[in-house]
């Protein structure tokens, strides 16, 4: 880093006054921090690596205070860096700002194939780190686990199922399988038994089913696994907690199980019953239903939570989770990205895939094509639909799809609405959740607007703050109970 760029840097944070996911303040004025170890982790940790800045002093206003002696600091930074395993190798730079020496030391980041990079001295549990915005946070077992499965090319979705036997397995879906396979795979059509070909193919594993053969073939794997199905919600309003009108906290609330396939399809089927649709007629009269959520591009975002999640023992007891708010659908699953894929580069180049055997049996079932196009295809038919494409992101090891529907720009809450809805008392969470928006947003710019303008007024107006008040159109007669 040349020096004029760490001037540069320090005059953002000093106006923005806040550290960030890639730089780090340390105050060294009177010497050098002792434990360096969480953040020389973290920023290891992540693809961008990170910067620690010494002499600036955050809980001074992040004024400049200098650093005790630059030579020094830079000679016991350097010796916490050989403390880290893999060893840390910071680059240094050294400027003056407002006639006091700063130093720098990037961090890079390292290969995915050598993370977590950990403090030695507590070892890897204890001494892994990431960040998370301004601060070190440790790693969880399963975060840590998730490095190690990459690197060692752990196959969890092959794990044998003790327990299971094959008769537990749908005959049916087997045999169909079994001749997709002697279609698709020709060297496998002759010569090899119907057993053998279950052993290649990952289904089972000495006679006994995997995971993965368990999860597309079993009449009900979740005898084995009771969370490994998928929990879906419809909500009232914009945010979990929120009430209807009724008191009700989900307009429908539903837990899937069965096979992949099956979850698959009575998953989307519940998005389906709990989606508005729009008629549109046009000019020739005909009419045309618009569904508020493109349906292809819901079956693809499920189907990738079920084929990619992390099926590990770490996340065995965490079911995936659809949850329908007002203004958007929520797809969650445990298991970040696998291998070296960003989310930037999500539907753009061919990750490496987390779970190839069930991948596999479930593209010769004809239920995935296994060729990378879920995502694109996700974009693709949310831009036809008029709406804003999906948004991917991972956060400590979950993966997330959030899908948003046009509510806020073809459902605008009236006046009238508003004061038809407070025909009866009303509390703050009935309004909240009849708005859609956030508590901040109703009161402030709807509520207390028809309270001040008197079209509203309060049931408990002595004590406007009450956990207990409602309110209520002003030309309704309140009686006291």
């Amino acid at each position: 880093m040349q020096a004029e760029e760490l001037r540069r840097i320090v005059l953002e944070i000093q106006h923005q006054k806040t550290e960030k996911q890639t730089v780090e303040l340390k105050s060294a004025e009177k010497g050098c921090p002792t434990r360096l170890y969480d953040t020389l982790s973290s920023f290891s940790n992540q693809d961008d690596g990170g910067i620690i800045i010494f002499g600036i002093d955050e809980k001074d206003g992040y004024r400049v205070k200098g650093v005790y002696d630059p030579q020094d600091l830079q000679k016991k930074v350097t010796e916490q860096c050989k403390q880290m395993e893999p060893a840390v190798r910071a680059l240094f730079t050294v400027c003056e700002i407002e006639g006091r020496i700063v130093v720098s030391a990037e961090i890079p980041s390292v290969d995915l194939t050598d993370r977590p990079v950990f403090y030695k001295g507590v070892g890897r549990i204890k001494g892994s780190y990431v960040r998370v915005g301004e601060s070190d946070e440790p790693m969880s077992e399963y975060e840590i686990y998730s490095y190690e499965a990459f690197r060692k090319r752990i196959r969890d979705d092959i794990r044998v199922v003790e327990q299971a036997r094959m008769q537990q397995l749908d005959e049916t879906g087997l045999q169909a399988y079994l001749t997709a396979v002697k279609q698709e795979r020709r060297n496998l059509s002759e010569h090899v038994s119907d057993g053998e070909i279950l052993e290649l193919m990952g289904v089972t594993s000495g006679g006994v089913p995997t995971l993965a053969g368990l999860m597309t073939f079993s009449r009900y794997p979740q005898t084995y696994f009771p969370q490994l199905c998928i929990t879906a919600v419809c909500l009232p309003g914009t945010e979990m907690g929120m009430v209807g009108a009724d008191g009700a906290r989900f307009l429908d609330n539903k837990r899937i199980t069965g096979s992949i396939p099956d979850m698959l399809e009575e998953a989307v089927e519940f998005v389906r019953k709990n989606s508005r649709t729009k008629t549109i007629i046009d000019e020739n009269g005909h009419r045309n239903d618009k569904p508020e959520y493109p349906i292809k591009a819901v079956r693809e975002a499920i189907l990738n939570a079920l084929v990619h999640r992390d099926y590990s023992i770490h996340t065995e007891n965490v079911p995936i989770r659809i949850e329908m708010y007002r203004d958007r659908m929520e797809v969650l699953n445990s298991g970040g990205l696998y291998g070296k894929i960003t989310i930037d580069a999500l539907g753009k180049v061919h990750p490496e895939t987390r779970n190839a055997a069930l991948a596999n049996m479930l593209e010769l079932l004809k239920v995935t094509e296994n060729r990378y196009s879920g995502i694109p295809t996700m974009r693709t038919e949310f831009l036809n639909a008029g709406l804003p494409v999906p948004v991917f992101s991972v956060s400590h090891g979950e993966f997330k799809v959030v899908m948003k529907n046009n509510y806020f720009q073809e459902n605008m809450i009236s006046e009238e609405s508003i004061l038809e809805f407070c025909a009866v008392p009303r509390s703050r969470a009935e309004l909240i959740a009849f708005v859609g928006k956030s508590r901040t947003y109703t009161m402030t710019n709807v509520v207390n607007p028809l309270v001040e303008a008197g079209k509203l007024k309060m049931t408990l107006p002595e004590k406007p703050k009450s956990s207990k008040q409602k309110y209520v159109k002003t030309d309704i007669l309140i009686r006291k109970i």
